[in-house]
């Protein structure tokens, strides 16, 4: 499969009026600040998007986005799977926002933590948690031990089972009307 087509910061924000924006991170991340204009349609609900992402598609570019950019370049691939151009945001918004660009962010909205951090904290409680209970019963140190183990995997194959895990918990899901409203907004542009 191809290397999915990279955009940095400053070329996206020079043509952000003729993207179609979609930020692939989790609900939570998205309401902790997005590029303006960004659509919210998780990772793991993308295949659930792809009419909408094609209709869109037609339309205009897409441009995926997330964090890092890791993400992002993971939804572009299943988009090329599909047939569905787009690009993808080198840096993410955190180089976005590093680089002095605007972060759109809505009013009331309580800030969740990214996922990034939200997995350290989970992995180094479990850790923890192993160590300390290992001190009184020995086989709970495999539970550190397992986590470092997903952890260097989570490295070597640049996936993580813990952050799918934690996606899934209710602060991290969309609304169902939200993800709805989404998709209708797409399918319309």
């Amino acid at each position: 499969m191809s290397t999915p087509t990279t955009v940095v910061p400053a070329q996206a924000a020079a043509r952000l009026e003729r993207y179609t924006v979609i930020d692939v991170r989790g609900p939570g991340e998205y309401a902790a600040g997005h590029v303006p204009g960004a659509h919210n349609i998780p990772l793991d609900r993308l295949h659930t998007a792809l009419p909408a992402l094609k209709a869109a598609a037609v339309s205009g570019d897409l441009l995926m986005v997330c964090a890092s950019g890791n993400r992002s370049t993971t939804a572009c691939r299943q988009l090329a799977a599909a047939d569905i151009p787009a690009a993808t945001l080198t840096g993410g918004t955190t180089a976005w926002a590093q680089q002095g660009h605007h972060l759109d962010q809505p009013e009331g909205v309580r800030n969740v933590w990214p996922m990034e951090r939200q997995v350290r904290l989970a992995a180094g409680s479990l850790v923890v948690l192993g160590l300390a209970a290992g001190t009184r019963y020995k086989p709970a140190r495999w539970l550190s031990a397992a986590i470092g183990t997903g952890l260097i995997f989570s490295a070597a194959t640049n996936t993580c089972g813990m952050a799918a895990a934690l996606a899934r918990l209710p602060h991290n899901q969309p609304r169902h009307a939200d993800l709805h409203t989404t998709l209708l907004a797409l399918q319309s542009s």
